[in-house]
């Protein structure tokens, strides 16, 4: 278990707390004679936090398993703990204590798991793999085939138009599917601003491929693409 941080010697005095999170503000400080058992108990609930995280973010993480998960899950839980006490002072009794330090878990194990992730999905920031898309002209129908290589031209313009940070999220998510915790890591960034970078792309995409006369409905052929998919999923839907 990490090394307690010094927290605070006194709650502030303003705080409007229930019961519950007064007993943990106030046990957690370095002067109260239960410091130290309210210190691990606080270690165990943010273990069992780690853990439920990392099991919601388990498709990231298909060949971690048993030992080495725990062992993310304790790194986890030692880094926030360390995080919890140092910020002690920034609790206000906006919410529960349990809820404010869940944020400081799922910070950690969003790091950890994007780390675990970038050594399997190396991130794709590049070109798009349009080569690798399957041929439109094995549609079925001619006609068909002619106008999926008209959408597809028209997204690769739209794409070519997009700002360099919205070009490189969209090629990163939409079509090399990198995971946006893996992308955020990588850009310095974090998963909403990630999100907003990849919403507007999509917003864009969708006004200028329908400048072009290819709108992008609900049931449209590119829909696939620009609401989000795989590369090869976004060439059959073209």
């Amino acid at each position: 278990m990490a090394k307690a941080a010094r927290a605070p010697e006194a709650a502030p005095a303003s705080l409007r707390l229930d019961a519950t999170s007064r007993a943990w503000l106030e046990h957690l400080q370095a002067s109260h004679p239960r410091h130290h058992q309210t210190v691990a108990g606080l270690h165990l609930v943010l273990l069992k936090m780690a853990m439920r995280e990392l099991g919601r973010r388990r498709h990231l993480l298909p060949s971690v398993t048993g030992p080495e998960l725990e062992d993310l899950a304790q790194q986890a839980a030692d880094d926030a703990l360390v995080n919890v006490l140092d910020r002690l002072q920034d609790f206000r009794g906006l919410s529960r204590f349990t809820t404010w330090v869940y944020r400081f878990v799922m910070f950690e194990v969003s790091a950890k798991v994007a780390r675990h992730a970038w050594r399997r999905y190396p991130p794709g920031l590049g070109e798009p793999v349009w080569d690798e898309l399957p041929d439109p002209a094995r549609a079925s129908r001619p006609e068909n085939a002619v106008e999926r290589r008209a959408q597809l031209e028209a997204l690769r313009e739209a794409i070519g138009a997009l700002s360099e940070r919205q070009r490189r999220v969209f090629v990163s998510v939409a079509l090399n599917e990198v995971p946006i915790d893996v992308l955020a890591l990588e850009l310095g960034s974090n998963r909403n601003a990630v999100y907003k970078n990849l919403f507007d792309a999509r917003q864009t995409l969708r006004a200028r491929l329908a400048a072009s006369g290819h709108p992008v409905g609900e049931t449209s052929e590119a829909a696939g693409c620009v609401a989000g998919g795989s590369a090869r999923a976004a060439g059959a839907a073209l």
